[in-house]
């Protein structure tokens, strides 16, 4: 599974916008054909990724594609446009359920067979935007093995409650963490919220470091300028990563002495310690730290 830290949407009826984020390195680049593109200008969506799949060189960037959602009418369409260029994986918005994204498995698996592709060679990633598919986050987590990431997306999620946004958040806080627990339960990625301020990039590294800490493994982003501060913000940081290596050295050497529970640094180190500065060692590789 890829790391997934920042993750850009670009408008995919915008040519120039899809080639100046493949120069990015950014960790995915989702080319949407949903809220970011005019109704007009959907079939010029459609094309422009199915020809830039197959000609633009993404570098180390995952390619995804977020459809339109399946009560739109226009989701088959979507997938019938893009799938057999292979993107490696595909994004539903606003999904309800655990059929919804079974609908969608179906007409995925359905390509790669045609294709001779092999079982999964595309994944899914689904946007946790409703109550009720907060309600329905086991069903929808378990449905089918492709399933690689649950995002989070929270204008909408708070459109639909009535909840008045503010900068702490504390109206989708209930939301957030049941994303995050479903995730860590389903050995999923779990992705963030956008940040729409595009002028305070201070603010959006303090969400970034926030939804870090709440247990996100990445976050969702509108602009070029917003890719450094998240992936910085969701890379551990060089004394993390130095401590955690002392953990992990240290609980070796108790465990082959008999020993559990220990203290390093004047602080207690037991199981659940340990196993944090496994995941922070795992982040770091993911990011591509030297560990």
């Amino acid at each position: 599974m890829p790391a997934r830290r920042a993750m850009l949407y670009v408008p995919a009826d915008d040519e120039r916008k899809i080639h100046k984020a493949a120069s990015l390195d950014v960790d995915s680049i989702c080319l949407d054909i949903e809220d970011g593109v005019a109704v007009n200008r959907k079939s010029a969506a459609r094309q422009n990724i199915a020809s830039a799949l197959k000609t633009v060189h993404f570098g180390r960037s995952e390619r995804l594609v977020r459809i339109n959602s399946l009560g739109s009418g226009l989701a088959e369409e979507d997938l019938h446009a893009v799938l057999n260029a292979h993107p490696d994986g595909i994004v539903i918005p606003k999904i309800e359920g655990a059929d919804e994204v079974k609908w969608v498995c179906q007409r995925i698996a359905a390509v790669e067979q045609a294709n001779g592709w092999g079982h999964g060679s595309i994944a899914l990633l689904v946007l946790i935007e409703t109550p009720q598919a907060v309600l329905n986050l086991r069903e929808i987590c378990t449905i089918d093995a492709r399933l690689q990431g649950l995002i989070f997306g929270a204008e909408d999620f708070a459109g639909s409650i009535g909840a008045v946004r503010n900068l702490a958040a504390t109206e989708l806080l209930y939301a957030r963490s049941a994303v995050v627990l479903h995730a860590a339960a389903f050995n999923l990625q779990a992705m963030d919220m956008v940040w729409l301020d595009l002028q305070d990039l201070e603010g959006l590294r303090q969400e970034a470091l926030s939804g870090a800490a709440m247990g996100f493994t990445g976050k969702q982003i509108i602009h070029p300028n917003q890719v450094q501060v998240v992936q910085e913000a969701f890379t551990p940081s060089a004394e993390a990563i130095e401590f955690a290596k002392r953990v992990v050295e240290a609980a070796e050497a108790y465990q082959q002495a008999g020993k559990g529970a220990f203290a390093l640094n004047g602080k207690m180190v037991d199981a659940p310690v340990i196993k944090a500065a496994e995941r922070i060692l795992e982040r770091a590789r993911a990011a591509g730290k030297a560990v």
